[in-house]
């Protein structure tokens, strides 16, 4: 049994050689060309609302804000900010911890009153970078 290489070498040695310029050994391989892969999620806009954010997994979330980036509807630090992993565990505007740990890519989730609250968390604080960015995301979130 013979093992060949499916390497190339780009060397005037190897191309240059007789015995490597025309070999049948490599001669029938063709390569299949498919069409591309489906997307995974797709929003359907028969209306003019998006989907259900008060229910929506983390997974799903990052995909429509994917298309909606590409599309030009949210800028790249709103995208950015929605596609980071959520953290294991958030404080509510009243103090309290919430665990997300449970929080999966499968799993539903309440979005729209997560940026809310941590919306006017960053308020109450006074950290204008985050309060901008969490605005435009309940924004997006809410239209």
């Amino acid at each position: 049994m013979e093992i060949f290489s499916v390497r190339s070498s780009q060397s005037l040695l190897f191309k240059n050689n007789p015995n490597n310029a025309k070999s049948s050994k490599t001669s029938d391989i063709e390569f299949e060309t498919r069409a591309p892969a489906p997307v995974s999620f797709q929003i359907d806009d028969n209306s003019d609302e998006g989907p259900d954010f008060t229910a929506v997994s983390p997974g799903e979330l990052r995909n429509y804000a994917r298309q909606s980036f590409d599309s030009g509807v949210i800028d790249q630090n709103t995208y950015a900010a929605i596609s980071e992993p959520l953290p294991m565990h958030a404080i509510d505007p009243l103090g309290n911890v919430i665990d997300l740990s449970s929080v999966t890519d499968g799993t539903s989730f309440n979005f729209l009153d997560y940026y809310k609250s941590q919306l006017q968390i960053a308020t109450s604080i006074g950290d204008p970078d985050e309060v901008q960015t969490l605005k435009s995301i309940v924004d997006f979130l809410d239209s």
